[in-house]
């Protein structure tokens, strides 16, 4: 492929490592793999970053000066951050390796790094981000919708939902049949259904649930 051809940036990752040797060899593997890089020396100078929101995965050494990476991963944690975190250590330290992975870590590698192996792990790590952030999106778009319905026609959702013919939510509700059909509409209307199994799947997405008798 030609630099014409070359396709959009795959994703974003971040690099934070005080061995200036061990970022320019990452940063020039996950260019070549189409990838946008920062590499950063410490925890601090990343927190610096107005781009941290924009990172898909990050690749964070263990033994840091001041703020370990163990430590950022715990403040990221804390600030609910949830980006892939892959660690990178130069020693084989077991304890440490367990509580990395405990706090959520994607994966561990100890240097001198496989560079297929971690390149596989990070583009992993970007899709699975990927995945996260269309669901969030999705589950935001979701509950945008579910608020533009009435209060009757929320209930009315929850009856249709758990499978209630129009006659029997009229019953329940105590509407005329007619009137249920047209809040009925204007549900899937609103909450942009395409069949009955589409609202169910929204309702389940929403934790709507029919109160217990």
């Amino acid at each position: 492929m030609n630099a014409s051809e070359e396709p959009a940036s795959r994703g974003t990752v971040f690099v934070v490592d005080d061995d200036a040797s061990v970022r320019r060899g990452l940063s020039t593997l996950f260019r070549s793999a189409g990838l946008d890089v920062e590499v950063f020396a410490s925890a601090a100078e990343m927190e610096r970053s107005s781009q941290t929101g924009a990172a898909n995965c990050l690749v964070l050494d263990v033994r840091m000066p001041t703020v370990s990476g163990i430590e950022l991963q715990e403040q990221l944690a804390r600030s609910n951050n949830k980006i892939p975190i892959i660690f990178l250590t130069g020693h084989a330290d077991v304890p440490m390796t367990v509580r990395a992975m405990k706090g959520g870590a994607i994966d561990f590698f100890t240097k001198p790094v496989d560079g297929r192996a971690i390149l596989g792990a990070v583009c992993a790590a970007i899709e699975r981000d990927r995945k996260r952030r269309e669901s969030e999106s999705a589950g935001a778009t979701l509950r945008l919708a579910f608020e533009t319905l009435t209060p009757r026609e929320r209930e009315v959702m929850v009856f249709v939902t758990a499978g209630l013919m129009n006659k029997q939510i009229a019953a329940e509700m105590g509407l005329q049949e007619i009137t249920v059909k047209i809040h009925r509409g204007n549900i899937m209307r609103k909450m942009q259904a395409r069949s009955l199994p589409d609202l169910v799947r929204m309702a389940d997405g929403l934790g709507l649930r029919r109160p217990s008798a």
